[in-house]
């Protein structure tokens, strides 16, 4: 039973959209400041279950995020996709002529520049969450200022919304992930995707042969991430996705890599939300 979820950043922000999405019933939400604050805040035992970005269909992956996961043995036990509009907001009253600075994450001041362009009157300034500046501008009266946000941010914040999906590619998804403590209670015959970690050596044709296998094994890979094991020069670990139709299949990929691969783990088994 889930009652209680961590977020990074406020309500209005991305993370805080999943909450509301992918669970049935609201739940109770702890905001913090950092991903780091997030995977406390889950062992700790203060929440239930904690939502973390992992990718973006632009940026690509957000791969500190795989580490958190993976180095306190946290569980995905579902994902959701999010597309991904940003706004820009100001306090009621304010046209675009008045706005003198923009606040938002790097990412969204990014992905928005080529709007911007059009008023060069208008500084951006990098801030570290969309929904909190959001947050600031109504709780500071900031007149001059304005936010790259969500359109709940908006409507939880009450700010005017000058122009709408601003980001230059119209087409942005962020892929979350649904974390807890331990694995998931989905049964076997719903899970169709898995996200595991394992270790090739640097020599030729290491990894091949493991992906061979996944082939073999009816298993599609929708996503790998390789990164360096730090204390091993020349090693690296290997995250990857996979989906399938049947579960066996799976187990007997699993099988088989355990063996061809070291340090073999699954981070999580769950539904295909991209169907």
């Amino acid at each position: 039973m889930i009652n209680t979820v961590a977020i990074q950043g406020v309500k209005g922000s991305f993370h805080h959209i999943v909450s509301e999405q992918f669970f049935e019933q609201p739940k109770d939400i702890i905001e913090c400041e950092t991903f780091d604050e997030v995977v406390d805040s889950l062992l700790a035992g203060q929440c239930d279950a904690a939502i973390m970005a992992l990718e973006n269909s632009i940026a690509g992956s957000i791969i500190p995020n795989y580490a958190l996961i993976d180095n306190h043995g946290l569980h995905i036990v579902g994902e959701h996709y999010v597309d991904v509009q940003h706004n820009l907001m100001v306090l009621p009253g304010q046209e675009i002529e008045n706005i003198k600075e923009v606040y938002s994450h790097p990412m969204a001041l990014l992905q928005c520049k080529e709007f911007f362009k059009k008023y060069p009157h208008i500084k951006l300034v990098e801030d570290k969450d969309t929904a909190e500046v959001a947050q600031r501008i109504r709780e500071q009266n900031l007149q001059g200022i304005g936010a790259i946000a969500s359109l709940k941010a908006a409507e939880i914040f009450n700010l005017d919304i000058l122009a709408k999906s601003i980001q230059t590619i119209k087409s942005n998804e962020t892929r979350f992930a649904i974390v807890k403590r331990k694995n998931s209670e989905i049964p076997e015959n719903e899970i169709n995707k898995a996200s595991i970690k394992f270790e090739a050596d640097h020599k030729r044709g290491s990894l091949a042969t493991i992906l061979n296998v996944m082939s073999d094994c009816k298993l599609n890979l929708t996503k790998i991430q390789s990164l360096p094991i730090i204390d091993t020069p020349w090693k690296y670990a290997f995250f990857v996705d996979v989906t399938f139709a049947a579960y066996a299949d799976f187990k007997k990929a699993q099988s088989v890599i355990e063996i061809m691969g070291q340090s073999f783990k699954i981070l999580g088994e769950y539904k295909n939300a991209k169907l």
